[in-house]
Formats: structure tokens, sequence, C-alpha cells
């Protein structure tokens, strides 16, 4: 059982890595730029390589609650359920805006044949497709993540099972992306500097968390006597 905490939190560790990683490589600028619906179809491998990486994040997504649900359940059964459970709404999440990304590829395919004609149904169809990416991304499948993460954070700030600053440091990074959604999903902020800072402490909580639990699995083995 102790082998088994220590495998889990280390492979926890990596998929906490890796979700951050291929957050990164997920960006799809061609998309988001404001000639996506010419440019979408001449940089088709920068799309692809998007949705790619965007599809990687699944496995990360969910993996992380599930893995860690046989030791957080131990202490909190309930609050690890939770986490599993908005774990796996985030992934779905994740595929529908995967699905969005590859209709944007084949509405800009769709474009590049017909040329001019008709560009206000293109211009509106694509708006209305990257508004639906944007609420997918940024808000339904970041919503959905953070809270898996701040149930996380709870059960580790009530056991310490993880230092009380590093807990303390993802429930707030935890709340402040929150936030960060919500004022995004009224339209209060845009994909701006404010919202990058709001969400700056739960990645670097991510990133800390994920060397801290590789960290520990490999130098004191008797902390996962806890678990």
């Amino acid at each position: 059982m102790l082998r088994k905490s220590r495998r889990s939190a280390v492979i926890t560790g990596v998929l906490l890595l890796a979700g951050l990683v291929t957050g990164i490589f997920s960006v799809v600028p061609v998309i988001d730029g404001a000639d996506y619906l010419v440019n979408a179809s001449t940089n088709e491998n920068q799309v692809l390589i998007g949705a790619f990486f965007q599809l990687l994040m699944v496995v990360a997504y969910v993996g992380i609650p599930i893995l860690m649900y046989p030791i957080l359940s131990k202490h909190n059964k309930g609050l690890a359920l939770g986490s599993v459970a908005f774990g796996i709404i985030a992934g779905v999440f994740i595929i529908i805006g995967v699905i969005i990304l590859l209709l944007l590829l084949t509405l800009s395919h769709e474009f590049a044949k017909v040329g001019t004609l008709n560009v206000s149904y293109f211009q509106v169809l694509g708006g209305l497709l990257r508004e639906g990416r944007d609420l997918v991304n940024h808000v339904a499948t970041t919503l959905s993540f953070v809270l898996a993460m701040f149930l996380f954070n709870c059960i580790f700030y009530q056991t310490k099972l993880v230092p009380r600053w590093l807990s303390v440091s993802g429930l707030i990074g935890s709340t402040l992306s929150l936030l960060a959604s919500f004022l995004f999903m009224i339209r209060f902020i845009g994909l701006d500097a404010t919202y990058m800072m709001l969400n700056i402490l739960i990645a670097f909580q991510q990133l800390v968390l994920a060397i801290w639990l590789i960290n520990r699995a490999g130098q004191d083995s008797s902390h996962y006597h806890n678990l």
C-alpha cells in the first residue's frame, strides 16, 4: 500500500506538470487572430498540433483526481469524490473545446473555397464558434478543474499531507482563478493581462505541488504512511 501511494503521488506530480505543458502548447494563435478565417486553413498544422495537445490535457485533468482518490478518500471521501467528478467534467469540456477548434478549421477551409462570397455568413458563424470555444476553454473547463483542485487543497489543508503554505496558496490561487473565469464570463475582463495575473498563482502552485510530490515520494517514504 505504501508503494502504491508513493507511485500515485509521483504520477500525480507528473500529470500536474503535463497539464501545465500541454496547456501552453494547446494555444493556437492563428485562431485567436483577426484573420483566422483566412489563416487557419493555411496554418492547418498549427491548429492540429493545438488540438492534439488539448486532447492530452484530458489525461491530466481526469487522471489527477482519479489517481489521488484512493489516498484522499481515506481522509474525506465526499471532497475526494467531488474532485473526481469535477475532473471528469473538465475532461468532457476539453473534448468539446477540441471539437469546436476543428470546426473552426473546417470553416476556414470552406471559406477558402468560396472566397469573398457570403463573407458575412462565415464571419457570424466563425464569431459564434470562437465565442463558444472561449467560454468552453476559459469558463467551463477552467471552473471544473479549478474546483477539483480547490477540493484537493481543502483536504491537504485539513490533513497537512502537504505543507500548509502549499495548500493555502492552492486555495487562494483556486479562488483567484475562479474569479478570473467569472469576470471573463460576464465580460468584465477579456483574455488579457488581468485574466493572466489572476491565474498565475494557481499555475505556480500546481508546479510547486508537482515538484514537491515527486521529490517527497523519492526522499521520504515514511511520510506516506499517513496516506
